[in-house]
């Protein structure tokens, strides 16, 4: 004679990791830079919620901070953690190359 119930299989409880914290994204900018305005895009729709922006033209003294660490001269510059992307074509390449996501999404 058969059971009339069959065991339930739990699977083990296995311990959730902490999330990860999505790196700092900081951006060189100007206000009248359509670049600029396109790149935020790009990144909010990625799920980037806080870019740290770096006004050049209202700002004293940055543009030659951002001349010093990129080594350009145009806006925007985007660092994503501690690596420098570089512009908004370079994250454009960034993306349809498939690395954009893993980039953000490492801690």
């Amino acid at each position: 004679m058969e059971p009339d119930f069959m065991p339930k299989i739990v699977p083990e409880i296995m311990p959730k990791s902490a999330p990860r914290t999505p790196p700092e994204i900081l951006m060189y900018t100007s206000a009248v830079c359509p670049y600029c305005v396109a790149a935020k895009q790009l990144l909010k729709r990625k799920g980037v919620l806080g870019i740290t922006e770096v006004a050049i033209d209202t700002m004293p003294g940055k543009r030659e901070e951002m001349m010093q660490r990129t080594a350009r001269r145009t806006v925007p510059q985007i660092y994503i953690g501690d690596r420098h992307v570089g512009g908004y074509d370079d994250l454009v390449a960034l993306d349809r190359a498939g690395e954009l996501d893993p980039l953000l999404a490492r801690s």
